[in-house]
Parts: structure tokens; C-alpha cells; sequence
């Protein structure tokens, strides 16, 4: 085996931790491949979730604001959300940016796809660039949400982030990607 090359560590047992609405934990009895020792490793199982870049044909960017349970802030976000079983990231994508916003867009493209957080988590989360998108009615809901929707330039979202008004670090790379793959559109 190669210096640069890690083994996977053995699970020895795995047994279900509480469900807690949105995720449910496990707890996976594990071995160190390197020196033997034996530890508990906690896991987070969520479905997959999907983070949306969609601009208006004037090429402005769809963001939402709404309030964040684990920061206790509001939030400026890309509209997101979980992957329903039996729905594929694009459907959810598609899905979230008409129930968040009432934009709708016919152009999609995938823009990557990450861990969301590796150390204890088994998602992933899809990035999908809607252009030419455009608002077809009003929002639709979840109980818990209260969601208010906002256009921004390119130069206004810069600001924002400069400013330190968005820190999702999700939302931060789903624009990061599309800024790379368009920067020559941008100019």
C-alpha cells in the first residue's frame, strides 16, 4: 500500500440511533486500520439535498432570506431542500425553486456535486445552474417556513458576500461553481 493510500476502517457493528425528523443517526462500532483501536463513530443519514443558482433573463440571481433554527439568524441562501424519496435531484431542483420563489425555469444544468460534511454525514448535496428564470405565481410553503425572495446583480450579491450577509457555506460553493463555469458571461 502506498503512502498517500488510507484503508477503510472495518465496521464491526452498526445499530440505529434516534430519528430526528429531518436526519436519523447510527452508530457504526469501528476499527483503526493503522493500529487496531476500536471506537464509536456517529453518522448522520439524510436524504441528499439539492442547492439551485437561478437567474432572471436580465441575469439577476434568485435568493431567499428566511430564518435558520441552527444559527438563530436569517439566512441569504440559493433556494434548497431535500431530496424526496423517489425524486431525482433535478425534479427536487426544479420542485424547491417554484415552492420557494414561484420562479420557474426550462433551463437546467447540473453544476456538481458534493459531501455535504464527510466526517459524519452520508448525503450529498447536487448543484443546478435554471437559467432564464422566470416567477409564474406565488410560493408555495412548508408550515415551517417563511421565506421572503430577493433579485440581486452580480454586483449586489458580491457585496453581500463581502459584507458577510451570506455564509452558507452550501449556497457560497453552488455560486462559486456556476461563477466559474460563466465567468466570460459575466463580464
Amino acid at each position: 500500500m502506498s503512502a498517500n493510500s488510507i484503508p477503510p476502517w472495518n465496521i464491526l457493528e452498526s445499530k440505529k440511533g434516534p430519528d430526528l425528523k429531518l436526519f436519523s443517526s447510527r452508530f457504526d462500532r469501528v476499527e483503526n486500520p493503522r493500529n487496531g483501536m476500536r471506537m464509536e463513530a456517529v453518522v448522520i443519514e439524510s436524504q441528499d439535498w439539492v442547492n439551485v443558482v437561478a437567474l432572471t433573463p436580465g441575469k439577476k440571481i434568485i435568493l431567499v432570506k428566511q430564518y435558520r433554527f441552527g444559527t438563530g439568524k436569517v439566512s441569504l441562501e440559493v433556494p434548497a431542500g431535500v431530496v424526496d424519496p423517489g425524486e431525482t435531484p433535478v425534479e427536487t431542483a426544479r420542485r424547491e425553486l417554484l415552492e420557494e420563489t414561484g420562479y420557474r425555469s426550462d433551463n437546467w444544468k447540473p453544476v456538481g456535486r458534493v459531501e455535504s460534511n464527510p466526517a459524519f454525514m452520508n448525503n450529498e448535496c447536487h448543484f443546478w445552474l435554471a437559467t432564464d428564470a422566470i416567477r409564474t405565481g406565488g410560493q408555495s410553503l412548508d408550515e415551517g417556513e417563511d421565506i421572503a425572495v430577493i433579485e440581486l446583480t452580480l454586483d449586489e450579491l458580491h457585496s453581500a458576500i463581502e459584507r458577510g450577509e451570506m455564509r452558507n457555506s452550501l449556497s457560497l460553493l453552488a455560486l462559486a461553481r456556476v461563477f466559474d463555469m460563466r465567468a466570460g458571461e459575466w463580464q
